[in-house]
């Protein structure tokens, strides 16, 4: 098997890097500026790591490093950094910056890099944010940009792009993403199908005798020989520590609302969906969050904070790997990856179909498989603490998407 080479960008703590390194190829030369980021990545790996911002760094360095010239290198891969394009940026103001936000400026370098390096394929992913409609001025980039390549260059880069639900594809967690995946010389890339389905579909599956998919992994899956912690670090501390317990798993915030089953402590919508957020054991994991406060989940059933592992487990990286840190250091790496099952099955149909990688490694290797337990049994949900019935009362609801207080504010400032 001839061994494949990856130029990373924004590696991060390696999500994309491990699936890949699974799928056969190498880490040729890894980019990241965070430096509890480049920390991790050189305690799990020894890939070539510039630690510096993008915008510093000459593509010919990146080159030199991997030992590549331009044309070599047969993937180029990264996930710029999503802020301006996350979906958070609509919540309160129904409006974002996007292109114009400066941090935007990284989808700039990844494209530079691209164009300078010139590799065989290439794959970026973003939030799903980057690709909403009418407002999807990061694609138009894209596109502009891989034209005036093309042109300036003789290749014949072009974009298939896909949003795609990592639980759809073996990983226990619902986390939808953008991928944009390409060739040099212009072979239409086709994004595998999905493997698994959600368990809402077992009636229709039963119906349907052709699909033999099994159901989507669950938080369970994935936990379940994991010990309980002794650590500290992991107890829920703050204003609402003491609520979580009255909240049934699977659910959030809303369940104190005048439409849940519980108190009416807080107007429908009022809050991020993540506010006291609690996993289901069967059920995939909410997606993870990598910026959370006191009170964002998800949370484990057992009212606390998930461990390094956990969250490990969740976003499919290997068992070998070690997120260094604190615990809001390891949130916060893994919350920002890709999970690397998603990236392994991405990197083999890349090799596969743009690559020509006919002696390849056999099929993907599931990372997480369906536990062998009997039913399992909801944790327990404690009475309501007396000192939140002071909350209780009429809330109403969030009036709508760009129509909050917030928003509101915004629209009667004076324009400049």
């Amino acid at each position: 098997m001839t061994e494949l080479t990856a130029i990373s960008l924004f590696t991060g703590a390696g999500g994309l890097d491990f699936g890949f390194e699974a799928a056969g190829f190498r880490t040729a030369v890894a980019l990241e500026v965070d430096d509890r980021c480049c920390a991790t990545l050189r305690h799990n790996r020894s890939w070539p790591i510039i630690e510096r911002d993008i915008a510093a760094v000459p593509t010919k360095e990146l080159l030199d490093r991997a030992a590549l010239q331009p044309g070599q290198a047969d993937v180029l891969i990264g996930g710029p950094p999503c802020q301006p394009f996350s979906k958070s940026g609509f919540w309160a103001t129904g409006d974002a910056k996007r292109l114009d936000d400066p941090r935007a400026t990284t989808l700039e370098g990844y494209l530079r890099v691209l164009a300078e390096a010139r590799p065989r394929a290439f794959l970026l992913e973003n939030v799903e944010g980057l690709g909403f409609r009418g407002k999807d001025e990061g694609l138009q980039l894209i596109h502009a940009r891989l034209a005036a390549i093309n042109e300036t260059h003789g290749t014949q880069y072009r974009a298939t792009i896909a949003i795609l639900n990592a639980a759809d594809y073996g990983v226990p967690q619902l986390r939808r993403r953008i991928f944009v995946i390409g060739a040099r010389d212009g072979t239409q890339f086709n994004f595998p199908a999905a493997t698994h389905r959600p368990a809402s579909e077992d009636i229709a599956a039963e119906a349907d005798w052709t699909d033999a998919r099994p159901r989507h992994l669950t938080a369970w899956d994935a936990l379940h020989d994991l010990p309980e912690p002794n650590d500290p670090d992991v107890q829920l501390k703050g204003k609402w520590a003491e609520l979580l317990p009255t909240i049934p798993e699977g659910n959030n915030y809303l369940w104190h609302t005048d439409r849940g089953g519980g108190e009416p402590l807080f107007g429908w919508r009022r809050r991020y969906w993540s506010f006291l957020l609690k996993l289901a054991k069967d059920q995939p994991a909410w997606t993870i969050q990598a910026q959370p406060g006191p009170a964002t989940g998800p949370f484990h059933w057992n009212n606390r904070r998930l461990t390094m592992r956990e969250m490990a487990r969740l976003q499919t990286f290997p068992d070998d790997v070690e997120i260094l840190g604190t615990i809001a250091d390891a949130q916060r790496q893994l919350g920002n990856a890709v999970p690397s099952h998603l990236a392994e099955m991405l990197a083999r149909a890349i090799a596969w179909q743009l690559l020509g990688a006919r002696d390849w490694p056999p099929p993907v290797k599931l990372a997480i498989l369906p536990a062998k337990n009997g039913p399992l049994h909801p944790a327990v949900t404690l009475p309501l603490p007396s000192r939140f019935l002071a909350l209780r009362g009429k809330h109403e609801a969030h009036p709508g998407t760009g129509k909050g207080k917030r928003a509101a504010a915004r629209m009667l400032a004076p324009s400049e």
